[in-house]
């Protein structure tokens, strides 16, 4: 994917809201209260965000000459003072390990959350990144030390103005450029996590990564610290923060085009990736991106959308299991959630779900659009419904889809969207026609509402689990009940009219039938009968 260079709009002043107003009188009153001698920057994205005229409610200070708890306990002190609330404080200690090497106090002020730091200027040993000394820095040094010059401008709280310390962090706003303040190899390597962050920030505001920039993000050296000093959950977050962001395909792009994609989203040790994997992961992702932008964003919540995207990229890989302790085959998806990205369990459980459920959603596709080919009776209800009397193709068909929306439930509409990267061909045959694509699922869509399917399973039993066992004339419960209770689901979907009187009537006579089949068989293999067969043989 190429990107030209933007145009972007930069405003010369910072505008403040109401809140964020009184939120600076406050630190303006602490200063004078107490008669310190530091000056106040708003650091970072704020700025930026500002600057392009967008709200931002991520406020982050700089102090000159202070640690960050010291002047939170004044600011405590001053708010108590006036009278007014201190509604909650935080220290975040610093974690030199895992690249965060300062310590950040929080405070709540007027319903917002607001950061402060001293300004950072660290010094290294020769032969590590990870600070030996720590002491407060100027204004240029804390700049210089930022991971994007976009990132390293101030606001002076003091002063009400904008300062660029780097002398090119408003220029590069303007051009639209993504850069760090220092070469991009010390930048990345005192905090790897930089080299995702850089990627968000240029997809997200479809800025243009620097040359130098990418080079330095593709070398394995930065990759090698990337995987090792950067734990899984900080990587985790960023790429959720891409994924559910504005442009994640541009992101994924970048990620896969600096050979990171294996780094980022590691497979387990028994799986090696084959040759072209990753991009197949990102023209799924593309072509599911084109899909949701044509069927309308109203058709999925924001979290279907999120999960349908991190579906369809690892479609490649939805096959590929490795073996745990117990030989156990694993999705190799589900390690990657886990484990390379340390995200909720929930979600790898879903995206396999989706995986699973678009293979099922192949076989019914035919019978959803115009010009399907299959005859149903070539897919399998299971012989566990044998004995559910189905009336038509349609009945069979509502069974059939029935129970795979009662799997999936709310992300059925993602699953069938999956299935439609598949069929009736494949997307990565460069044949995908966003628009024909998009004709069959609301083709299939509309067939499956029109079965009445949609929320099926919100629908509830004709007959409760005891009403079975009178029905049944059952003593006991347990895994006959719940087999019965299966049954009883498949009829429901074959008669969607049906009353419980009708399924009470079904059921006592299956239950009859079957009854007086399983003792014909077992009189036809009793010991009498298995003597005469001798008998005759011989």
């Amino acid at each position: 994917m190429v990107m030209s260079t933007p145009t972007v709009h930069v405003r010369d002043t910072i505008e403040l809201d109401e809140t964020e107003e009184k939120i600076f009188e406050r630190l303006l009153g602490t200063l004078d209260h107490y008669g310190l001698k530091t000056e106040l920057r708003v650091a970072g994205g704020w700025v930026r965000d500002k600057l392009l005229g967008k709200e931002c409610k991520d406020i982050d200070i700089a102090l000159e000459n202070m640690m960050g708890s010291k002047f939170v306990e004044k600011v405590r002190d001053y708010l108590l003072s006036m009278g007014e609330e201190v509604q909650g404080i935080a220290i975040i200690p610093s974690n030199p390990d895992q690249s965060k090497h300062l310590e950040t106090a929080r405070m709540r002020i007027f319903n917002i959350w607001v950061d402060f730091v001293n300004l950072r200027c660290e010094e290294y040993s020769d032969d590590s990144r990870i600070p030996t000394m720590q002491k407060y820095g100027t204004p240029e040094q804390d700049a210089l030390r930022r991971d994007l010059t976009i990132n390293s401008l101030f606001y002076n709280i003091n002063t009400k103005s904008v300062e660029d310390w780097t002398n090119r962090g408003i220029e590069d706003l303007k051009c639209g450029k993504i850069v760090t303040p220092l070469p991009p190899k010390d930048t990345f390597m005192e905090d790897p996590l930089r080299v995702l962050r850089a990627i968000r920030f240029a997809a997200r505001f479809r800025f243009i990564l620097d040359e130098q920039l990418k080079e330095a993000a593709a070398c394995d050296e930065v990759k090698a610290a990337l995987s090792a000093k950067i734990s899984r959950e900080r990587i985790g977050a960023e790429i959720d923060l891409m994924i559910s962001g504005n442009q994640p395909v541009q992101a994924m792009t970048y990620i896969c085009d600096l050979k990171l994609f294996w780094v980022v989203f590691s497979l387990h040790p028994q799986c090696e990736p084959s040759e072209g994997c990753d991009s197949d992961c990102v023209t799924y992702l593309d072509c599911t991106w084109n899909l949701i932008q044509l069927v309308g964003h109203s058709t999925f919540n924001d979290e279907q959308r999120r999960l349908s995207f991190y579906a369809a990229m690892f479609l490649p890989l939805r096959k590929t299991m490795y073996k745990d302790r117990k030989a156990k085959d694993i999705p190799v998806v589900n390690y990657i959630f886990r484990d390379s990205l340390k995200q909720r369990v929930s979600d790898a459980e879903t995206v396999v779900n989706l995986h699973n459920a678009l293979e099922k959603f192949l076989s019914l596709l035919p019978h959803f659009v115009p010009k399907g080919d299959a005859k149903l009776a070539e897919v399998d209800l299971g012989r566990e419904y044998v004995d559910v009397p189905l009336t038509s193709e349609e009945s069979k068909l509502r069974v059939l889809t029935g129970f795979l929306l009662r799997e999936i439930k709310d992300f059925w509409r993602v699953a069938l969207l999956m299935s439609i990267l598949l069929y009736p061909t494949d997307v990565l045959n460069k044949n995908f026609k966003p628009e024909d694509r998009r004709a069959l699922f609301v083709e299939a869509e509309k067939a499956i509402n029109n079965l009445g399917l949609d929320r099926v399973w919100d629908g509830k039993p004709l007959l409760n689990g005891k009403e079975i066992m009178d029905a049944l004339q059952l003593k006991s419960g347990g895994p006959v009940v719940s087999k019965w209770q299966r049954k009883l689901l498949a009829w429901q979907l074959a008669h969607p009219s049906g009353t419980a009187e009708e399924c009470r009537e079904w059921l006592k006579e299956t239950h009859s039938s079957s009854t007086r089949s399983a003792g014909y068989m077992e009189e036809l293999n009793g010991p009498n009968n298995k003597k005469s067969k001798t008998e005759d043989c011989n």
